[in-house]
């Protein structure tokens, strides 16, 4: 389908993934709104091919040196594309940065502050890298700007009870045989077969604390390093790194060995006695940091300087962009890796709205994440001011009021997998209304309110919640219902939930908003256990060892490894991805390929979808699983898919499916209509309804306002966020919220339900 003017990028042959070969132009200097149900395309659409070859083409500008160290972006299944632009990404993925990176220092407005402060803080500092943390000018000398000191725990460091050839130093990088055991064990000081428990004073001060060059060791030629204590080389190697930085059993470690508290020589502001010495208005930058951004806003504006004057203006309108995006009640000294997806987004977002560059393609994913319906207005506009700069917009979003703003819709379906992957729609919004797509029928569809809520069966109560910002919070949620809690974003909810209630119910099940980990070898079939049954299913009826029917053993495809696929590194070229030309992506060899069960093979199933294999199987090992992956809407997803290849929500919806098996439970979704079409949305209100009426209880944390509506109870939060919320400003049913409530949610809900009776 194409747009009937000039100015658009034009996408011909698109077949990445799951698209099927599909033509389609996005109106340039437009806000454009892809849409469609949960895997039917939109990312493959939008990410996979337009923003990655607009981003490949960019960087095969650059020199070859340049491209090695830029990210590497293999080109898309598609004929071709025409009129791209430079594009710019604003995706959820976590902020990084490790603990030196905050909600400051990632929009910039920390630099503003800080050259404000060089400016005009008296007594002055310096120049504005005085006033940074992460300068050793301003970093405070005793954290190194870290704000927390970190301490070593000697009786976890080492185990007394073991000889150093026994393993007695506990941290994986230094176990019996790697380089720095060797730095030990080999340098003749030590008896290696002796405990350390009866070690010594001396030898005890030689191994554990021993500054470098202190001791030379007998045996130096055999280390190869100069030597020193244990203690001494973890402290220099990891105590400067946070514990973000390590993986898996190195993490464990890690958390198990530090204990950290805040650093009592700047009191956790990171900087040093001379900069937090420094005040404008009777405030030091560490203070500023500190604020609310909600707060602050009026703190620089009250800032009476001609001098500084523009600065002034210039944080004053970034802060009040953060403000704008819902997050007023974050500070900037917020680590980055405490902040969700949806904030990570906004948190992005500021730093572009301020760009001065015009005919740029920006790419947003679904950027409403976690946002309160009060705040999707204010998000649009934001939106329509980047348009208006003269910008292309493309927006994957499920928010109505989103796509109501967009000068242009594309819909993706019709269904889901090999289902979708087709445009069933581009226009207007106001023809997408009308149109007979799934996306059309679900804003048609009005919202049923629960009128006649079920009975609790008891209540558990939360007592003096203190945590974050919650004012002494005590609240009761009653059992053998569905009870949504809601409020704005940065009210409480988290805090209340995850913070209290397991405390109260251990049995509480969490199923939270972070990511499964899985590698390219991970699948639905692995991460749900189904392999195991199916493999064992295929052994009793060949009577070949059940590894063979494995793609991470015996049955692994020679060439791939298993994996389906080859990866060539081309050096300072982008690397290539082909499919094995071995197995043609079957993963497994020959032999297992030949080993049928009812005619199936096992890469014959590792293709099935869920759909599918629940009409092949019939066995009870197998078959409620599958049910269970079906009943959250994933029917389409393939069993042997890897796990990479899922959206955010495919991913949060398999968990959900791994966790249903029993019944009884106290469940807590936080904001499971991530990633959700409206059409997928009614499916999972009435898997909700269906857990509580087999006998578990379900609490959701959640601002979608048709989940509202479906709840029995609701504990709404506020009345706004950070400092000014933490209070439960409504209990009741969604009848009394509607009718009587005076909070952010009730007010949108009467004008949800108000507008789905004028689309329906």
């Amino acid at each position: 389908m194409t747009v009937a003017h000039h100015g658009c990028i034009q996408i011909r042959g698109a077949r990445e993934h799951t698209l099927a070969n599909i033509d389609v132009d996005i109106p340039k200097r437009q806000l454009t709104v892809v849409t469609g149900v949960s895997g039917s395309g939109k990312s493959s659409l939008v990410f996979d091919t337009l923003a990655a070859e607009s981003q490949r083409q960019l960087n095969s500008t650059y020199s070859a040196f340049a491209q090695n160290r830029l990210p590497s972006y293999g080109e898309p299944d598609v004929d071709s594309l025409a009129n791209l632009c430079a594009v710019t990404v604003v995706d959820q993925k976590r902020l990084g940065g490790g603990a030196r990176s905050t909600v400051g220092t990632a929009t910039d407005i920390g630099a503003r502050l800080r050259l404000l402060f060089s400016r005009a803080g008296s007594p002055s500092a310096g120049y504005s890298n005085a006033y940074s943390f992460n300068d050793p000018q301003g970093m405070c000398p005793s954290c190194q700007g870290l704000g927390v000191v970190s301490v070593v725990d000697e009786d976890e460091l080492v185990d007394l009870d073991r000889s150093l050839d026994e393993g007695a130093i506990t941290i994986p990088a230094f176990a019996v045989g790697q380089w720095f055991w060797k730095a030990y064990a080999l340098t003749g000081l030590f008896d290696t077969t002796k405990p350390l428990r009866d070690y010594t004073a001396d030898e005890w001060h030689i191994l554990m604390h021993a500054k470098p060059g202190e001791v030379t060791a007998p045996n130096a030629d055999a280390v190869g390093t100069t030597y020193e204590g244990v203690v001494s080389r973890f402290s220099r190697i990891y105590l400067a790194k946070d514990a973000d930085a390590f993986k898996g059993k190195h993490r464990e470690a890690f958390e198990r060995i530090v204990a950290r508290g805040t650093c009592p020589a700047c009191g956790g502001t990171r900087l040093n006695e001379l900069v937090r010495s420094s005040l404008i208005g009777g405030r030091s930058i560490a203070d500023m940091y500190a604020m609310q951004v909600d707060d602050l806003v009026g703190v620089v504006r009250a800032v009476d300087d001609p001098a500084v004057a523009p600065l002034v203006d210039d944080v004053v309108t970034q802060l009040s962009r953060l403000g704008t995006l819902g997050l007023g009640y974050v500070s900037l000294d917020r680590s980055t890796s405490t902040l969700s997806g949806g904030e990570s987004q906004r948190v992005k977002m500021v730093r572009h709205l301020g760009s001065s560059l015009t005919d740029m393609l920006y790419v947003f994913d679904e950027p409403t994440v976690g946002l309160h319906p009060r705040d999707v207005h204010r998000l649009g506009e934001m939106l329509q001011d980047l348009r208006d700069k003269g910008n292309t917009v493309v927006v994957v979003e499920h928010d109505p009021e989103i796509m109501a703003i967009a000068d242009h819709c594309i819909d993706m379906g019709p269904g889901a997998g090999r289902a979708g992957g087709l445009v069933t729609f581009a226009g207007p919004f106001d023809e997408l209304v009308r149109s007979d797509t799934r996306t059309g029928a679900g804003l048609r569809t009005r919202r049923p309110v629960t009128t006649e809520p079920r009975t609790p069966a008891g209540a558990v109560r939360i007592e003096h919640a203190s945590t974050h910002n919650l004012r002494d919070v005590t609240v009761d949620l009653p059992l053998g219902v569905l009870t949504v809690v809601t409020g704005v974003a940065g009210s409480g909810k988290s805090s209340l939930v995850h913070g209290h209630l397991p405390a109260v119910r251990p049995d509480t099940v969490l199923l939270d908003q972070r990511p499964i980990r899985g590698s390219r070898r991970s699948s639905p079939a692995t991460f749900t256990g189904l392999l195991d049954p199916i493999r064992k299913l295929f052994a009793r009826a060949t009577g070949v060892p059940a590894s063979m029917f494995s793609p991470n053993s015996a049955g692994a495809c020679d060439e791939c490894h298993g994996a389906g696929v080859i990866f060539t590194d081309l050096a300072f070229m982008d690397g290539v991805t082909t499919v094995c030309e071995v197995c043609r992506g079957r993963r497994f060899t020959a032999e297992a390929q030949q080993y049928l069960v009812r005619g199936r093979s096992i890469a014959d199933v590792f293709e099935m979808s869920v759909a599918e294999a629940v009409e092949f199987f019939d066995e009870r090992s197998v078959l409620p699983t599958l049910r269970r992956m079906a009943d959250v809407g994933l029917e389409y997803l393939a069993l042997g898919q890897t796990l990479t290849t899922l959206s955010g929500g495919e991913r949060q919806r398999l968990k959900l499916a791994n966790e249903l098996a029993d019944d009884g439970k106290l469940y807590v979704l936080d904001e499971p209509t991530t990633g959700l079409h409206l059409a997928d949305i009614e499916r999972l209100v009435a898997l909700l309804n269906r857990l509580v009426d087999d006998g578990n209880t379900v609490i959701v944390i959640e601002h979608n306002l048709d989940v509202v509506t479906a709840a029995d109870w609701v504990v709404d939060l506020g009345p706004e966020a950070g400092h000014d919320g933490g209070q439960v400003v409504f209990e009741g049913t969604v009848d009394e919220l509607s009718a009587h409530g005076d909070t952010h949610t009730a007010e949108h809900l009467r004008r949800h339900l108000d507008r789905s009776v004028s689309m329906a």
